[in-house]
């Protein structure tokens, strides 16, 4: 097995004598990946592997978050991935575009045209649903958009629910 360690987390070890590779060219170059972390640290990763299917290990670092495998239980993880005795869990994301005009302040070119893929992290740019023609409008200070994955806490809040992992549904 050979392992790649993310640029500035090799800097983080230089005793360490494994290649190295930018987060964005980090998924390109491996068969799956194990973040170390919380939730943000997996979202991130996951935006850069966007569709291109690579499966993600993530230990979780923090005291709350829906990582499944703590710190103890990594090796043990990592030995039923490596026989092919765990079960990959598929996970939905959400791509936004933003297009046109944004309120009274003109989206840049470069925004106008540039695809995102949404996780969890809030963002603070007018939102419109749908494609040229909107299908819903919202004129309100904020949005909450929840999926399995991401918002849960931002969902309570608003009343919304807890909605598991694998469900296929947006709120």
């Amino acid at each position: 097995m050979t392992v790649v360690l993310e640029k500035e987390t090799a800097g983080l070890v230089p005793s360490a004598s494994v290649a190295a590779a930018r987060k964005s060219d980090l998924p390109g170059q491996v068969d799956f990946l194990i973040v170390l972390g919380g939730d943000g640290t997996l979202l991130s990763m996951a935006r850069a592997v966007g569709d291109l299917g690579v499966p993600i290990l993530g230990v979780n670092l923090g005291g709350l978050g829906f990582h499944r495998t703590t710190l103890d239980e990594m090796l043990p993880a990592l030995e039923t991935l490596l026989s092919g005795g765990m079960e990959i869990e598929e996970r939905m994301m959400l791509s936004a575009r933003c297009a046109g005009r944004a309120g009274r302040r003109r989206v840049p070119r470069a925004q106008r045209r540039r695809h995102h893929q949404v996780g969890n992290e809030p963002h603070h740019r007018p939102l419109g649903v749908g494609g040229r023609t909107p299908r819903i409008s919202y004129r309100a200070d904020g949005l909450i958009i929840s999926t399995p994955t991401g918002s849960t806490a931002y969902n309570l809040s608003a009343g919304g629910p807890i909605l598991f992992p694998t469900m296929d549904a947006v709120c």
